[in-house]
């Protein structure tokens, strides 16, 4: 049974840093390319940055390039996400997924069931 679940998620002021965490399980982790998304209320679902199955090429949304890193522990079946100068605008709900390729228009196979990021001002 595929799971991804991830953790660390929370309420921090602006300017503050979180580490979200997503463990993976029921499939070949170092196989697949890692994601994370957000979705903030109202709006659609966005990519945010992924990783390759080695760890060695990562992609970014512009919006948080610089403040964010993806990092993953093929060793541990995790992935992370760094996220640091956090602003109002990064409150969502973040996701992570698996899938073949690591870029923002991928296809991902396996889906978390997501962990809620709030900024305050």
């Amino acid at each position: 049974q595929v799971q991804l679940v991830e953790s660390g998620g929370g309420l921090v002021q602006a300017g503050g840093s979180l580490r979200l965490s997503c463990a993976a399980s029921g499939f070949t982790f170092s196989f697949y390319a890692m994601g994370w998304f957000r979705q903030a209320p109202g709006k659609e679902r966005e990519f945010v940055a992924a990783i390759r199955w080695s760890g060695r090429s990562t992609n970014y949304a512009d919006s948080v390039k610089g403040r964010f890193t993806i990092s993953r522990d093929n060793a541990k079946n995790l992935v992370y996400l760094q996220m640091n100068s956090l602003k109002p605008e990064d409150t969502a709900v973040y996701y992570c997924a698996a899938g073949p390729s690591a870029g923002p228009t991928s296809s991902y196979d396996y889906w978390g069931q997501g962990t809620q990021v709030t900024v305050s001002s």
